[in-house]
């Protein structure tokens, strides 16, 4: 099994990136859909939540309220402490799960926003960064996503910089191009992965 961490800051195009190794035979686990998982109604992980931060950023039907939630943690940065202490574990957990599920000539790719944040990247035997400049991350979620881009650059700084997530990166995709030039070098992307797992299961 070759262990991949995807990652890249939001607006960069890494579910796009993400969807386009899975069509060539990679298995994708989505942390976007564990952190969504793991705090589904009833779960120990959004009872954790409720307690923390109270029951107002509980919806009516018992959901978490992701709104409510996050006016709390992204004006206060020890709410969002405690918040990612609360959640990183369980998505782990869950995450573990589903890799040892993937099978041992897998080629799992862990795509994850905040692989880097996480201190996920050690784990993985390759990581991958999605990367574009902030002004690129900016446009296109004004653009694409209708977001102010006082809300672009709240959401940018609160991710890893650029400079922290290239640091962490074994290979860098860059997609500032079109979607065209963005397939093909994810096509290289993937045979330098195919490359590394063969590599590794000869050892």
């Amino acid at each position: 099994m070759l262990k991949v961490g995807l990652t890249g800051g939001i607006g960069s195009g890494k579910s796009t990136v993400s969807a386009l190794l899975a069509a060539h035979g990679a298995v994708v686990i989505d942390y976007d859909q564990l952190a969504r998982d793991v705090v589904a109604p009833g779960s120990p992980t959004l009872a954790e939540i409720a307690a923390r931060f109270g029951d107002e950023v509980i919806a009516a039907d018992g959901s978490l309220d992701r709104p409510a939630l996050g006016a709390i943690v992204f004006a206060d940065a020890e709410a969002l402490s405690d918040l990612n202490g609360i959640t990183h574990p369980a998505i782990r957990r869950l995450a573990d799960e589903r890799q040892d599920a993937a099978g041992s000539d897998a080629i799992v790719v862990h795509d994850n926003p905040l692989l880097v944040e996480m201190g996920a990247a050690a784990l993985c035997d390759v990581v991958v960064v999605v990367d574009v400049p902030v002004d690129v991350q900016v446009d296109r979620l004004t653009t694409l996503r209708g977001m102010s881009e006082a809300d672009a650059r709240a959401r940018i700084a609160a991710q890893a910089s650029r400079e922290e997530r290239t640091g962490a990166a074994d290979l860098v995709i860059d997609n500032t191009g079109p979607q065209d030039e963005l397939a093909l070098i994810v096509g290289g992307t993937w045979d330098e992965l195919v490359s590394r797992a063969a590599a590794k299961a000869a050892v």
